[in-house]
């Protein structure tokens, strides 16, 4: 599994992975053109992504019309590391939501990969090579 990472210029950074480009920037603050969203910000919004993926996943097998369905994603700084130190995702369900599937639905969420790839983070290895 490899990934390209491209600058395309400005404060943009690019990342090429499996035929897509993602792209990024910064916002006017920080010197670039808020023409894409941050880094840090498509890390948050995987987060979010992901944990839907898995609740569409789990309404479209039980035949469950995702009208009304929502996740809010609220993250909460640290003030001591000034960093998030929590993430709630809340699943909105519309009244018509089968009672019965309520806690399978947020079962379902917490499969998320991404959520469980934080929860046992890989290692890493930083280092650069000249050619």
């Amino acid at each position: 599994m490899d990934m390209k990472i491209t600058f395309p210029g400005g404060k943009k950074v690019n990342a090429e992975y499996n035929g897509f480009t993602h792209q990024t920037d910064q916002p006017l603050n920080a010197g670039g053109e808020n023409s894409a969203p941050s880094p840090f910000e498509l890390f948050l919004a995987s987060l979010g992504a992901c944990a839907g993926f898995y609740v569409l996943s789990f309404c479209q097998q039980r035949g469950i019309d995702m009208t009304g369905i929502e996740l809010r994603q609220t993250m909460a700084l640290d003030p001591r590391t000034h960093r998030i130190g929590q993430i709630d995702i809340e699943i909105i369900l519309p009244a018509a939501f089968p009672e019965k599937y309520r806690a399978a639905v947020v079962q379902a969420a917490q499969l998320c990969t991404v959520k469980k790839h934080l929860e046992n983070p890989p290692k890493f290895s930083l280092f650069a090579t000249v050619r």
